[in-house]
């Protein structure tokens, strides 16, 4: 007599064996709908595990988004207790690298501590005229309230106003809450053209420098997706991919910024660990 095994349940066990060998690697959710930061951190990752399956060293990763959003505090928070995500992009401390595994290896080539400022355009003049740190004392800046830049501000005698939510600081800015916005060189423009601010600009002759590299940090006991990523990172440095596809983000906002021609505002940074002193 012939069996015939039922082609749904044949599917079906297909199915399972593959889910079985599945990684499941859960990011954060963007705080924000509107929020433009994240893309390419989140392609960066995903050449990363590529790149460590070409080598043999993982097998079939699937990336997924968080199914809350968290604040920057929050989220390295439920990592460190190994809860909802198995990974955040962020700026190093010394705090975040005694709660978590870093993997040191700046993913935007220190682009996030050379910042420029988003204003009111009807300032642009006043800020024109700043020449140095204690000229630009003189002005409010604006910070989420858990940001790593917020203190190093501070530590530099900066005047700050915080909020908990990233979209309040362009409404913030607007109501003249406080004076100039500092972003990243790699998110200044794209996040004025998301937010469609009206009146507001990117400050066309300052930049706010500090070291600020950013990193992937997980679980400090999860070894073996630190190792896949860096091999990952380090294998798209060797074979070019990681400069393509940082210049296919970055580049345009580069050439936006002129960096030669602006005047550079140095600040130190307390907070970076000492292994990272020299990276920008």
């Amino acid at each position: 007599m012939k069996y015939f095994f039922p082609l749904t349940l044949f599917i079906s066990l297909l199915a399972q064996l593959s889910f079985a060998n599945q990684q499941v690697v859960t990011y954060v959710k963007p705080e924000s709908g509107s929020d433009p930061r994240h893309e390419y951190y989140i392609e960066l990752l995903s050449l990363a595990l590529s790149k460590s399956q070409d080598q043999g060293q993982t097998s079939n990763t699937v990336l997924r988004e968080s199914l809350r959003d968290m604040q920057q505090s929050r989220a390295v928070q439920q990592l460190a207790k190994n809860k909802y995500i198995d990974i955040v992009w962020t700026v190093t401390s010394k705090h975040r690298e005694q709660l978590l595994r870093p993997i040191r290896i700046p993913l935007i080539k220190g682009l996030l501590g050379n910042r420029v400022f988003i204003i009111r355009a009807a300032d642009k003049h006043k800020f024109a005229a700043v020449r140095t740190i204690e000229d630009l004392k003189m002005y409010i800046a604006g910070q989420g309230h858990d940001w790593p830049d917020t203190k190093i501000l501070q530590a530099n005698d900066i005047k700050v106003v915080t909020t908990s939510t990233y979209d309040g600081l362009f409404n913030m800015l607007h109501a003249q809450r406080f004076d100039f916005f500092p972003r990243g060189v790699n998110e200044a423009w794209d996040e004025l053209a998301v937010h469609e601010s009206p009146g507001l600009m990117v400050e066309q002759t300052l930049l706010l420098r500090y070291p600020s590299p950013v990193y992937f940090f997980v679980n400090k006991d999860n070894s073996t997706l630190a190792e896949k990523i860096e091999k990952g990172l380090l294998c798209a440095i060797a074979d070019g991919s990681f400069d393509r596809l940082f210049d296919s983000y970055h580049k345009k906002n580069l050439k936006q910024a002129n960096l030669r021609n602006r005047t550079i505002l140095l600040l130190r940074n307390p907070l970076i660990p000492s292994p990272t002193d020299n990276i920008q």
